[in-house]
């Protein structure tokens, strides 16, 4: 008798399954057998399966009709033998040294169950899983989900290794319908008497190519949507009858991560959308508690109140106005001397309506480009995404902030005086930069400069770094020299912008498109000891290409052939340039070309990074 049963039900999966089969071959624990469920598979998924039962034995495989993934999980639980349960989906694998941390802990600690960290699967590219990152940030032996509220969000059954007896004793079972993972997950933590958290990662969770252009159809469907939403019900019902303290935690996930799905699909259809879909939210929602309701944003609160009030064509309306950000509530502190703040609109009850706690600066940078050596830049900010006309003695203000020191740059301008009025969705503010404003020791020091602002009115103040969302094209003008120091205006990858200040290892003052070549030429401030090479890196999956750089002194030129970068099939490819001199070096790009090429039908596109370095897209 095995200790540990694995089952892995499938379907439709054959281009997955060998290497879930190998990763589980592969466990440092081995008493295992392996139960392979096949749920009706229409493709070569079973013979897969045959081939690994030659080569090892501990696998079994079961056939049966489609009737989905908890029917084919209860059914491999009926054959299983072991004295510890676990579970694998056909197309996700299991790092090496799971299934013994998972067993080890539990032979240690006599716990019910052991769970640990996960990481979603792309291609090549592993990334922590947002679901399971905060529950599992630190590892805990014999807790439990009421003295750890965050495990409410581990709602996935395969990251776990169960106790047999435990699983019989709780009379657990899959129901046969999509979204079977959350009531049978969350009834065993609310069940268990002991659980041990692992921070190690003990599963990878695929997230297929295929998902990207069919999920958000699917998750749509009224069907689906049908399954989601009585596995909601499902579990606020166990939990408000055995664990109330709960609910609370359940239901703040629940409105911001399933409500929204709802919304969107009633939303789609309004007034004929399926009774019975509405029915179940309507049922839902009457047991959220009105405090759960205030820790929603201000513009979702709305819209899943209209789903609740049943209020179906309003909701179909101002979902529209919201996706296309026109929804914008007036902001207003009722009463002399009230310190809360609300949202204004007419759809919305007073009791659902205050929005203090949502209360943030939101800015949006417009422009920003050098005139004459200075740095000017304009954009609108606003107290999150409300209307703010009605606030009195507005003020607004940007400066530069080194990070570490603390040390500030006032930045003059169209901000700084009082009275700002509200224009076109925001109070517009404008500064201008002018590096002599720094002093010799901060331009030596160099280092990270963040670009913050504030909205000061009555009784209100609010400040924070200075963005552009995503989507707008809004790129980093060039870096600018002053003396040995590079002035950098940089912006990440959630849109915040700075100025870094450093000393440039490369400079590329040429880059252009000579029949399907990229060319690229610039300086290197110091040659080093090795042979330095061109490198293209890939953001996605780390993938590396390198191609010879051509050296007289400290200039260098770079021929990179268009054709022979590797296609990256099914989505748009960045690639960052690098240096390689025996150190990585990113390569600063000072002009303001942006060449562009079409080779063999794809599409490149040079620009500049938000780090002010060079990137190559394909399209």
């Amino acid at each position: 008798m095995p200790v540990l049963s694995v089952i892995v039900p499938f379907h439709d999966v054959e281009k997955y399954l060998g290497t879930c089969l190998d990763s589980i071959g592969a466990q440092t624990f081995r008493d295992l057998e392996v139960i392979c469920v096949d749920d009706g598979s229409h493709d070569g998924g079973a013979a897969v399966v045959e081939a690994a039962m030659a080569a090892d034995e501990r696998v079994r495989l079961i056939r049966q009709a489609n009737h989905g993934a908890g029917h084919a999980r209860n059914t491999g639980v009926r054959h299983a033998t072991g004295r510890y349960l676990a579970f694998v989906d056909g197309d996700d694998t299991v790092p090496p040294t799971a299934f013994q941390r998972l067993l080890s802990s539990l032979e240690s600690t006599g716990s019910d169950l052991a769970c640990g960290n996960v990481m979603r699967l792309h291609r090549n590219l592993l990334v922590p899983s947002w679901a399971h990152r905060k529950a599992f940030a630190e590892p805990l032996k014999r807790t439990h989900i009421t003295s750890h509220p965050l495990l409410i969000r581990d709602r996935m059954v395969w990251n776990k290794v169960y106790r047999r007896s435990f699983w019989d004793d709780l009379g657990l079972s899959f129901p046969e319908r999509r979204y079977e993972d959350q009531p049978v997950s969350v009834a065993a933590h609310v069940g268990a008497a002991a659980v041990d958290v692992l921070k190690s990662v003990v599963y990878h969770w695929r997230q297929r190519d295929e998902e990207n252009a069919s999920i958000t159809q699917c998750r749509l469907e009224p069907g689906n949507l049908h399954d989601r939403l009585l596995s909601v019900l499902q579990t606020a019902e166990l939990l408000a009858e055995r664990a109330p303290e709960l609910k609370p935690y359940f239901d703040r996930d629940t409105l911001v991560i399933d409500l929204t799905v709802a919304v969107e699909a009633v939303a789609a259809v309004g007034d004929q959308a399926d009774p019975a879909l509405v029915e179940l939210a309507v049922r839902y929602l009457d047991g959220v508690a009105p405090e759960e309701w205030l820790g929603v944003p201000y513009a979702h609160r709305l819209l899943v109140h209209l789903l609740h009030r049943r209020r179906l064509d309003d909701l179909a309306f101002l979902f529209a106005q919201e996706r296309d950000e026109r929804l914008w509530p007036r902001l207003c502190r009722p009463g002399f001397g009230r310190r809360r703040w609300y949202g204004r609109h007419p759809a919305m009850p007073e009791h659902l309506s205050d929005v203090t706690d949502e209360l943030e600066l939101v800015t949006r940078l417009t422009t920003l480009e050098w005139r004459d050596g200075v740095l000017y830049g304009q954009g609108v900010l606003s107290a999150g995404r409300f209307d703010g006309r009605d606030l009195r003695r507005t003020a607004v203000r940007v400066w530069l902030e080194e990070r570490g020191t603390g040390e500030t740059v006032p930045l003059p301008g169209r901000a700084g005086r009082r009275g700002v009025p509200w224009e076109r969705g925001g109070f517009p503010f404008g500064f201008a930069f002018d590096p002599a404003a720094l002093t010799t020791a901060q331009l030596t020091r160099r280092g990270q400069w963040d670009l913050r602002a504030e909205l000061r009115a009555t009784g209100l103040r609010l400040a924070g770094r200075v963005a552009t969302p995503r989507g707008l094209p809004l790129a980093p003008p060039a870096p600018a020299r002053r003396g040995n120091t590079w002035l950098v205006p940089v912006r990440n990858r959630r849109g915040v912008w700075g100025l870094r200040l450093c000393r440039a290892q490369a400079v590329i003052g040429e880059c252009r498109v000579d029949g399907d070549d990229l060319v690229l030429s610039g300086e290197l401030a110091d040659l080093g000891d090795g042979e330095p090479v061109l490198r293209l890196v890939r953001r996605s999956d780390g993938e590396e290409m390198y191609f010879p750089l051509v050296m007289a002194g400290h200039r260098f030129r770079a021929r990179v052939p268009l054709r022979d970068v590797d296609e990256s099939v099914g989505q748009e490819s960045r690639w960052e340039v690098v240096i390689d001199q025996g150190r990585e070096i990113r390569p600063l790009v000072r002009t303001r070309e942006r060449p562009m090429a079409t080779v063999a039908d794809r599409r490149f596109e040079v620009d500049r990074g938000g780090d002010g370095c060079l990137v190559l897209a394909e399209l």
